[in-house]
Protein backbone atom coordinates (compact mmCIF):
# COMPACT_ATOMS: atom_id res chain seq x y z
CA UNK A 1 0.00 0.00 0.00
CA UNK A 2 1.27 3.45 -0.90
CA UNK A 3 1.98 5.73 2.05
CA UNK A 4 1.04 9.33 1.34
CA UNK A 5 2.02 12.22 3.59
CA UNK A 6 0.47 15.68 3.33
CA UNK A 7 2.86 18.61 3.65
CA UNK A 8 1.49 22.08 4.40
CA UNK A 9 4.07 24.75 3.62
CA UNK A 10 3.61 27.52 6.17
CA UNK A 11 7.12 28.94 6.46
CA UNK A 12 6.99 31.92 4.11
CA UNK A 13 7.95 35.37 5.33
CA UNK A 14 4.59 36.92 4.35
CA UNK A 15 6.26 40.26 3.57
CA UNK A 16 3.51 41.52 1.26
CA UNK A 17 0.75 40.14 3.47
CA UNK A 18 2.05 41.91 6.58
CA UNK A 19 1.51 39.07 9.06
CA UNK A 20 2.04 35.29 8.99
CA UNK A 21 -0.31 33.92 6.33
CA UNK A 22 -0.58 30.59 8.14
CA UNK A 23 -2.74 32.31 10.77
CA UNK A 24 -4.75 34.58 8.46
CA UNK A 25 -8.42 33.65 8.42
CA UNK A 26 -11.09 32.99 5.83
CA UNK A 27 -14.60 32.34 7.13
CA UNK A 28 -13.15 32.08 10.63
CA UNK A 29 -10.65 29.33 9.79
CA UNK A 30 -6.88 29.88 9.73
CA UNK A 31 -5.21 29.28 6.38
CA UNK A 32 -3.10 26.39 7.69
CA UNK A 33 -6.30 24.63 8.86
CA UNK A 34 -7.94 25.13 5.46
CA UNK A 35 -4.93 23.46 3.83
CA UNK A 36 -5.03 20.61 6.32
CA UNK A 37 -8.75 20.15 5.71
CA UNK A 38 -8.11 19.95 1.95
CA UNK A 39 -5.73 17.05 2.62
CA UNK A 40 -7.80 15.39 5.35
CA UNK A 41 -8.58 11.77 4.61
CA UNK A 42 -6.27 11.73 1.58
CA UNK A 43 -3.02 11.27 3.51
CA UNK A 44 -2.00 8.85 6.23
CA UNK A 45 -0.47 11.75 8.15
CA UNK A 46 0.24 15.47 7.80
CA UNK A 47 3.19 17.69 8.54
CA UNK A 48 3.25 21.48 8.67
CA UNK A 49 6.59 23.10 7.83
CA UNK A 50 6.91 26.51 9.50
CA UNK A 51 9.47 29.00 10.75
CA UNK A 52 10.66 28.52 14.36
CA UNK A 53 9.05 31.75 15.57
CA UNK A 54 5.62 30.50 14.41
CA UNK A 55 5.65 27.13 16.20
CA UNK A 56 3.78 28.35 19.27
CA UNK A 57 0.83 29.47 17.12
CA UNK A 58 -0.09 25.95 16.03
CA UNK A 59 -2.10 23.54 18.17
CA UNK A 60 -0.15 20.90 20.08
CA UNK A 61 -2.06 18.20 18.18
CA UNK A 62 -0.49 19.26 14.86
CA UNK A 63 2.83 17.86 13.70
CA UNK A 64 4.86 20.99 12.99
CA UNK A 65 8.50 20.97 11.93
CA UNK A 66 11.07 23.52 10.81
CA UNK A 67 13.56 23.34 7.96
CA UNK A 68 16.55 21.08 8.44
CA UNK A 69 19.38 23.10 9.97
CA UNK A 70 21.61 22.88 6.90
CA UNK A 71 18.90 24.33 4.62
CA UNK A 72 17.11 26.62 7.08
CA UNK A 73 15.22 29.46 5.42
CA UNK A 74 15.95 28.39 1.85
CA UNK A 75 12.33 28.41 0.71
CA UNK A 76 9.80 25.80 -0.31
CA UNK A 77 12.30 23.24 -1.61
CA UNK A 78 13.91 23.18 1.84
CA UNK A 79 10.46 22.67 3.37
CA UNK A 80 9.67 19.77 1.06
CA UNK A 81 13.01 18.06 1.70
CA UNK A 82 12.68 18.64 5.45
CA UNK A 83 9.30 16.90 5.42
CA UNK A 84 10.75 14.01 3.39
CA UNK A 85 13.56 13.62 5.90
CA UNK A 86 11.17 13.89 8.87
CA UNK A 87 8.70 11.19 7.84
CA UNK A 88 9.16 8.24 5.53
CA UNK A 89 6.54 7.89 2.80
CA UNK A 90 6.19 6.84 -0.82
CA UNK A 91 4.85 10.22 -1.90
CA UNK A 92 4.28 13.68 -0.48
CA UNK A 93 1.30 15.86 -1.33
CA UNK A 94 2.46 19.48 -1.10
CA UNK A 95 0.09 22.37 -0.45
CA UNK A 96 1.09 25.93 0.46
CA UNK A 97 -1.02 27.49 3.20
CA UNK A 98 -1.66 30.69 1.22
CA UNK A 99 -4.19 29.18 -1.19
CA UNK A 100 -7.30 29.18 1.00
CA UNK A 101 -9.77 28.51 -1.80
CA UNK A 102 -8.33 25.10 -2.61
CA UNK A 103 -10.68 22.20 -1.95
CA UNK A 104 -10.37 18.60 -0.95
CA UNK A 105 -11.88 17.54 -4.29
CA UNK A 106 -9.09 19.35 -6.17
CA UNK A 107 -6.44 17.60 -4.11
CA UNK A 108 -8.21 14.26 -4.48
CA UNK A 109 -8.23 14.72 -8.27
CA UNK A 110 -4.54 15.60 -8.27
CA UNK A 111 -3.70 12.45 -6.30
CA UNK A 112 -5.78 10.36 -8.70
CA UNK A 113 -3.76 11.67 -11.66
CA UNK A 114 -0.33 11.15 -10.09
CA UNK A 115 1.66 8.27 -11.56
CA UNK A 116 5.31 8.91 -10.67
CA UNK A 117 7.94 11.61 -10.21
CA UNK A 118 6.30 14.99 -9.70
CA UNK A 119 2.75 15.92 -10.63
CA UNK A 120 1.75 19.58 -10.38
CA UNK A 121 -1.05 21.92 -11.40
CA UNK A 122 -1.36 24.33 -14.29
CA UNK A 123 -4.48 26.52 -14.43
CA UNK A 124 -5.43 29.69 -16.28
CA UNK A 125 -2.09 29.55 -18.12
CA UNK A 126 -0.22 29.72 -14.80
CA UNK A 127 1.94 27.08 -13.24
CA UNK A 128 1.35 26.17 -9.59
CA UNK A 129 4.37 23.99 -8.80
CA UNK A 130 3.69 23.92 -5.07
CA UNK A 131 0.30 22.29 -5.47
CA UNK A 132 2.00 19.05 -6.26
CA UNK A 133 2.93 15.49 -5.43
CA UNK A 134 6.55 14.41 -5.11
CA UNK A 135 7.75 10.82 -4.97
CA UNK A 136 10.28 9.93 -2.30
CA UNK A 137 12.95 9.01 -4.85
CA UNK A 138 13.29 12.74 -5.66
CA UNK A 139 14.77 13.39 -2.24
CA UNK A 140 18.37 13.26 -3.49
CA UNK A 141 17.62 15.60 -6.40
CA UNK A 142 16.15 18.08 -3.92
CA UNK A 143 19.17 17.80 -1.64
CA UNK A 144 21.59 18.30 -4.53
CA UNK A 145 19.69 21.37 -5.75
CA UNK A 146 19.71 22.90 -2.26
CA UNK A 147 23.41 22.16 -1.79
CA UNK A 148 24.07 24.03 -5.06
CA UNK A 149 21.75 26.84 -3.88
CA UNK A 150 19.37 26.21 -6.78
CA UNK A 151 16.24 27.34 -4.99
CA UNK A 152 13.80 27.88 -7.84
CA UNK A 153 11.05 25.25 -7.84
CA UNK A 154 10.51 25.47 -11.61
CA UNK A 155 14.21 24.87 -12.18
CA UNK A 156 14.25 21.60 -10.31
CA UNK A 157 11.00 20.53 -11.93
CA UNK A 158 12.50 21.05 -15.37
CA UNK A 159 15.51 18.93 -14.40
CA UNK A 160 13.57 16.01 -12.89
CA UNK A 161 10.56 16.19 -15.18
CA UNK A 162 7.03 17.00 -14.14
CA UNK A 163 3.56 16.02 -15.26
CA UNK A 164 1.31 19.07 -15.39
CA UNK A 165 -2.39 18.45 -14.83
CA UNK A 166 -5.23 20.73 -15.85
CA UNK A 167 -6.24 22.62 -12.71
CA UNK A 168 -9.30 24.11 -14.41
CA UNK A 169 -10.74 20.62 -14.75
CA UNK A 170 -9.73 19.67 -11.20
CA UNK A 171 -11.45 22.78 -9.83
CA UNK A 172 -14.43 22.52 -12.18
CA UNK A 173 -13.54 26.00 -13.49
CA UNK A 174 -13.64 27.65 -10.04
CA UNK A 175 -11.31 30.55 -10.86
CA UNK A 176 -10.58 31.21 -7.17
CA UNK A 177 -9.31 27.69 -6.41
CA UNK A 178 -5.69 28.48 -7.24
CA UNK A 179 -5.61 32.06 -6.01
CA UNK A 180 -2.48 32.75 -4.02
CA UNK A 181 -3.44 35.27 -1.33
CA UNK A 182 -0.50 37.63 -0.87
CA UNK A 183 -2.53 40.62 0.22
CA UNK A 184 -5.32 40.72 2.83
CA UNK A 185 -7.42 42.91 0.51
CA UNK A 186 -7.84 39.89 -1.78
CA UNK A 187 -9.90 38.29 0.98
CA UNK A 188 -12.08 41.36 1.42
CA UNK A 189 -13.20 41.22 -2.23
CA UNK A 190 -14.80 37.80 -1.92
Amino acid sequence: MTKTVGVVLAGGLSRRFGSPKAFARLDGRPFYRIAMDALDGLCSEMVIVARPELLAGFPETATVIVDMEEFKGLGPLAGILSAMEFVEADRYVILPCDMPYISRSVMEGLIRQHRSGVTAVRAEDRFHPLISIWDRDLRQALRTALEKEQLRVMEILSSVGVTWVDGNRLAKNDKRAFRNVNDPSLLERD
